[in-house]
């Protein structure tokens, strides 16, 4: 149906519940017949999507740098497994590869992801939608804050409308299919 790019922690010691959270979205992409597209590691979040997309009989393609896959971080178990030269081209393949983004929880990295492709949107360099999962109201006080920088004038109120806050797996995807037009 579609192919889904999924930012999300890579962390290996998180909270169960996060890792959870990552498995069931990777379980409904496979339902809904989308492939996952990731950063192609093994561990956090990042592994566990994929485990859950492939439990669910999906398919995933993963791109990662080099050097973690000299890390050992890799996800060989990736129907597709892309190793690029460094983290740029990375995102770069990651941003041409897919058809929509879906954020989960997430650190640093997570956040470089969503501000690259949310600007590399505002830039009219694509026009796929870009969903943010907040369950919990983890991404509230980021929101709060852009939100602000709109009565500052340092953002566009179009710019914010760019991304789409989802609280629960199922309105995420919805949207995504919804804006791609993939819902069955």
């Amino acid at each position: 149906m579609a192919a889904v790019c999924v930012f999300c922690a890579s962390s290996r010691t998180l909270d169960p519940q996060w890792l959870d959270l990552a498995t069931r979205t990777g379980e409904e992409l496979a339902a809904r017949g989308h492939t996952l597209v990731s950063g192609g590691g093994c561990v956090g979040m990042m592994g566990a999507v994929a485990e859950g997309t492939r439990a669910g009989g999906g398919h995933t393609l993963g791109v990662i740098p080099q050097s973690l896959v000299d890390l050992e971080v890799a996800d060989t178990a990736a129907d597709e497994l892309i190793v690029t030269g460094d983290m740029g081209a990375r995102k770069n393949l990651l941003i041409g590869r897919s058809d929509a983004f879906l954020v989960l929880p997430g650190g640093l990295g997570t956040l470089d992801e969503l501000f690259e492709v949310w600007t590399t949107a505002i830039l009219d360099l694509h026009a796929k939608p870009i969903v943010l999962l907040d369950p919990d109201g983890f991404y509230d006080g980021l929101m709060t804050w852009l939100a602000g920088l709109v009565d500052l004038a340092f953002i566009r109120q179009a710019a914010m409308e760019r991304v789409t806050v989802a609280k629960s797996i199922g309105a995420a995807l919805d949207e995504i299919d919804q804006r791609l037009g993939t819902a069955r």
